[in-house]
């Protein structure tokens, strides 16, 4: 259990669902109420599909590459901090939006619910990179079970989310959305820095 609520609030954390809230919203308006779930279900199972081909086959893309598990911790620990930041700041739905001619295009493509919904707004540098450091870290068959519960609960929850975006956005307002941003925002940067220093101390010990 405290396996699983570690990487829950992790992948929680980094991933947001609730700052993905607006831009949803703006990316489906004036879409039917069927549009919306479909939209949602759609999205969400491709967070799912990505995020568990990320945790099963990331570290062989690492090994191609020669990247290893320090750099990536160290790497991961940036890209974490650095959305804490935009988060704390409340510039996370500014650089995670689209203009009104991406956003036409994409309704156009019928792709929103992978680019940009799953990749990179929820499935992104941070919940890929810290999946493949879990993926290091934790190898019996009874931690791979309690990750990939993890992640689709959280996929779950984003569901949720999206399809009742309007609602939240009703009882919360935007106000209240980037205020709990913020908190959250707090929370990854914290995390950020502390796969950062892991990064930083397993480097150390492997010097001579």
């Amino acid at each position: 259990m405290e396996l699983f609520l570690y990487i829950f609030g992790a992948l929680f954390s980094v991933m947001n669902p609730l700052g993905t809230v607006p831009i949803f919203v703006s990316l489906t308006e004036g879409d039917t109420r069927k549009e919306i779930n479909k939209t949602s279900l759609l999205a969400s199972i491709n967070v799912f599909v990505i995020l568990v081909i990320s945790f099963f086959v990331g570290k062989y893309v690492l090994a191609f590459f020669g990247i290893t598990l320090s750099a990536l911790k160290v790497a991961g620990g940036l890209v974490i901090a650095s959305s804490g930041f935009a988060l704390l700041k409340g510039e996370f739905s500014k650089n995670r939006g689209m203009n009104k001619a991406r956003k036409q295009a994409a309704h156009d493509r019928e792709k929103i619910s992978l680019t940009p919904l799953a990749i990179p707004m929820m499935a992104g540098p941070g919940s890929i990179s810290l999946l493949i450091s879990l993926n290091e870290e934790y190898t019996n068959t009874s931690q791979i079970t309690t990750t990939l519960i993890a992640v689709l609960l959280v996929c779950l929850i984003c569901y949720i989310m999206m399809r009742g975006s309007q609602y939240i956005i009703r009882v919360l307002g935007p106000n209240g959305i980037n205020s709990i941003s913020r908190i959250i925002g707090f929370i990854v940067i914290a995390l950020g820095i502390e796969y950062l220093w892991a990064g930083i101390t397993s480097f150390l010990t492997t010097l001579p």
